[in-house]
């Protein structure tokens, strides 16, 4: 099998199963209890969240465990909404992630509004276009920090820059991009950022969000004093510890991986393009390495998946996390891509695991699909 859909899951990092390990079979403690056999539990949830404060340029009091990216997402926009009065605006963009766009939705439905920025043929959201959109009740800007389809990485910093000028607080969704690129949120001068650890070669079902301190925002799960009495409930402690992990060997790779998956993608578009394959990949640079959102033109994305899977090649249509819909993705839609080509959309996501060899049989099968031969 050549699995090629990293932008859907990574595989766990050995290092981080082993650190996961002892705390489901030994030090099996619940963190809140006051006894001594909690005190392992206790120390390992308090160094994850300053390796994890530190891979970010946080303080660790502003890292706050989730279950993951979506529920990150969701408690950033409607913990800051909901302390406002209807009619309040959020503002974000079309090709956001489902996460993002249906908390709008739901908040919409509450009597708030939101305006929904378009972005670039490019596929980027800009500081002129995010200014425009900004009324008298927008109280949050929502931008993904790299796009989940298209990859392309967006000018964060400056967009930060245009929401805080106005009185705006400032979210990104940092799921496709954090492990992969480097992020100082102090630099950026972002207010939260939300994180999901099975994208870096972390466990599933955990993440964190990022809250800058003196931010207000509602408490997103009422119950136990937990996570400073933000979100309630017993810690996953041996998750926290695999992400932590997978986190801090992911980002003291970055360059490597970096040149790494630039390399195998260059081996993909040379061979088709040697091929005479007639194609275009969505998006621009700057682009989060090894994702390639790749149109075939007058193809069917849905028959090059099930042609791949055959072949024991594992990739995706569009979206991983719209897999049942095989109309044209609303990212492929936000970015106007030419209708002829975009039905015949494939994701081939690489990771650091994927070998030259495998990147050429992408290629090849991509190649034997489409000619025919």
């Amino acid at each position: 099998m050549i699995y090629a859909d990293n932008a859907a899951t990574t595989k766990l990092d050995l290092d981080a199963f082993n650190a996961m390990r002892p705390f489901l079979l030994e030090d099996y403690s619940n963190a809140s209890q006051p006894y001594s056999f909690a005190k392992a539990s206790k120390k390992a949830l308090k160094n994850a969240r300053e390796s994890i404060a530190k891979c970010i340029n946080a303080e660790p009091n502003e890292i706050f465990f989730t279950s993951g990216g979506t529920e990150s997402d969701n408690w950033a926009l409607k913990g800051i909404v909901n302390l406002h009065k209807p009619n309040s605006v959020i503002i974000t963009s079309e090709f956001e992630h489902h996460a993002v766009l249906n908390s709008c939705k739901y908040l919409e439905s509450c009597g708030y509004k939101a305006k929904y920025i378009r972005p670039t043929k490019e596929g980027f959201i800009t500081p002129k276009s995010l200014k425009s959109a900004i009324s008298e009740n927008a109280v949050l800007s929502s931008v993904m920090m790299a796009n989940n389809e298209i990859g392309t990485i967006q000018p964060i910093k400056e967009l930060c820059a245009v929401a805080h000028e106005n009185g705006l607080i400032f979210h990104t969704d940092a799921v496709q991009a954090l492990g992969h690129i480097r992020v100082d949120v102090k630099d950026l001068n972002i207010d939260m950022l939300s994180c999901s650890a099975h994208k870096f070669n972390g466990p599933k079902g955990i993440g964190f969000l990022y809250i800058k301190n003196g931010v207000e925002i509602q408490p997103y799960i009422n119950g136990g004093a937990q996570e400073g009495g933000m979100r309630g409930g017993t810690e996953n402690i041996s998750a926290v510890v695999g992400m932590a992990k997978a986190l801090e060997k992911n980002i003291a790779a970055i360059a490597e991986n970096t040149e790494h998956l630039q390399k195998l993608e260059q081996t993909i578009v040379h061979l088709l393009s040697s091929a005479k394959i007639d194609y275009i990949r969505n998006g621009a640079q700057p682009q989060i390495s090894g994702n390639l959102s790749l149109s075939f033109k007058g193809a069917e994305g849905e028959m090059l998946l099930h042609r791949l899977d055959l072949m024991g090649i594992m990739v995706s249509t569009g979206s991983a996390c719209d897999s049942q819909n095989t109309q044209i993705s609303h990212v492929l839609k936000a970015i106007a891509a030419p209708n002829e080509y975009a039905k015949g959309t494939i994701r081939i996501s690489l990771g650091k695991d994927n070998t030259t060899d495998e990147a050429v049989k992408i290629a090849k099968a991509l190649i034997h699909i489409l000619k025919g031969k």
